[in-house]
């Protein structure tokens, strides 16, 4: 795992393939969590939430980006929501 407090705040963070996943809105413990933007809505356009990505996927802290060790979908079946 990379070290978590080089992440901050608007960080794109794309998976192992390159596909962006998100923008950090912070760290919380070891999990980074989304901001709603990258939330998908629901059918009514209501619902938005935080996602969370779990800080042992991340594999690198480059500039303003967080590489992930996970490909986009895989990463997308291990968020957790708020």
């Amino acid at each position: 795992m990379a070290d978590l407090t080089q992440v901050k705040e608007h960080m794109n963070i794309i998976g192992a393939d390159g596909v962006h996943i998100g923008t950090v809105d912070h760290v919380d413990g070891d999990r980074i969590k989304l901001t709603k933007a990258d939330s998908p809505q629901g059918p009514d356009g209501q619902g938005a939430k935080h996602h969370y990505i779990d800080g042992g996927l991340v594999a690198a802290v480059e500039g303003d980006t967080v590489r992930l060790s996970a490909t986009a979908a895989n990463a997308a079946t291990f968020e957790a929501t708020e």
